[in-house]
């Protein structure tokens, strides 16, 4: 739409600007220029009413995402904290290799011991030679 106002408003002050209107009469000149604008950005509006809706539309985009920011701002770091139990690092228990949290962050439950880092996937029903199913397939046994 920028373009289009710009080019009509660039014809309409066509003829002030061949003329040779430059030095004394520049009110004047700024002054058609400023109405010949008017003019048309109503000529515009008239044209393509449905800008008045997208404007609306993107108005009442930008205030909610400025009103979501103002009151959500985002930080360098949007992690949750996680309550670790104390004491329960792998070189303090001596016994097992994981570490260990209280579920839900409950300090009155029992310690469990954390999920694996390392991404693992458990296929409940798979087709191997016995020996390499005992020793792979971890679906059902303890700690799994």
């Amino acid at each position: 739409m920028a373009s289009i106002i710009g080019r009509t408003a660039f014809r309409a002050t066509r003829p002030l600007r061949a003329s040779g209107v430059n030095s004394g009469s520049e009110s004047v000149a700024s002054q058609a220029s400023r109405d010949a604008d008017k003019s048309m950005l109503k000529q515009g509006a008239r044209r393509d009413p449905e800008l008045y809706i997208l404007l609306t539309i993107m108005s009442g985009a930008f205030g909610l995402a400025g009103w979501h920011f103002s009151r959500n701002p985002t930080s360098s770091s949007s992690e949750n904290p996680v309550s670790k139990a104390p004491d329960s690092e792998p070189w303090k228990t001596g016994g097992s290799a994981k570490y260990q949290y209280h579920p839900g962050g409950d300090t009155s439950k029992a310690k469990r011991d954390a999920p694996s880092a390392l991404n693992e996937v458990i296929i409940p029903k798979v087709n191997l030679p016995r020996e390499l199913h005992e020793k792979y397939n971890k679906w059902g046994k303890e700690g799994y």
